[in-house]
């Protein structure tokens, strides 16, 4: 029995990058890495992710520092500056997997309100059965909860799903659970592992063929 393919998308298949919006904000990159850092944290990103209105999640962060609000209302009025290209080489091996009749899902931390610039931009999504996405979950990684949710809605076990994830927190979370786990750090080195834990040989001629070595 084949395994089950579950990807993160941000950071594994797609380039999300605030830096690419917020360079045309500030001159000074130390300051930018300062806003980026301890304004618009990862923490206040989650809770959009976690199914927060942009509006009022930008609205009280505004109040709270208003020295930066135009900055912090531009993530929502362009955060579409923010989306890159997909990651090199990725959408390959995910075409790869769809032609050889891997089941194909996705679990994103992304808001809700903002999904829809992704699914736009990026054909390779449709390749996906499944895509939950925490913004409309309401729950995100590494919370188990949105794990459960995922394996529940398609009546799947996690001993049967290989899951792949840049952030090694959420790597934990669904290692916990029993999910087998790839830890994205290049698309060489994943697709390397992949192939390890599958022993998929047409993925290890695909490696040879596609994959440079970083």
């Amino acid at each position: 029995m084949k395994p089950i393919i579950v990807f993160d998308l941000g950071g594994v298949l797609i380039d999300w990058n605030p830096c690419y919006l917020y360079r045309k904000f500030f001159t000074d990159e130390t300051h930018m890495e300062f806003f980026l850092r301890e304004v618009v944290s990862n923490r206040w990103n989650l809770q959009m992710d976690s199914g927060k209105s942009q509006e009022e999640s930008v609205e009280d962060l505004s109040r709270a520092c208003p020295q930066y609000r135009d900055a912090i209302i531009a993530w929502m009025t362009r955060w579409d500056e923010m989306l890159g290209d997909s990651i090199e080489t990725m959408p390959k091996v995910l075409q790869y997997f769809s032609r050889a009749n891997y089941e194909l899902h996705a679990i994103t931390n992304w808001s809700a309100e903002t999904f829809h610039f992704a699914e736009k931009k990026f054909d390779f999504l449709q390749l996906f059965r499944t895509i939950t996405v925490s913004g409309r979950e309401k729950v995100a990684k590494p919370n188990p909860v949105i794990f459960e949710i995922f394996l529940e809605r398609n009546r799947l076990k996690a001993s049967d799903c290989i899951f792949i994830d840049d952030a090694l927190r959420n790597i934990e979370s669904a290692h916990s659970m029993g999910f087998e786990t790839v830890h994205f750090t290049y698309p060489s080195t994943c697709i390397r592992e992949l192939a390890e834990k599958i022993g998929d040989q047409g993925l290890l001629q695909f490696i040879e063929e596609e994959v440079s070595v970083p």
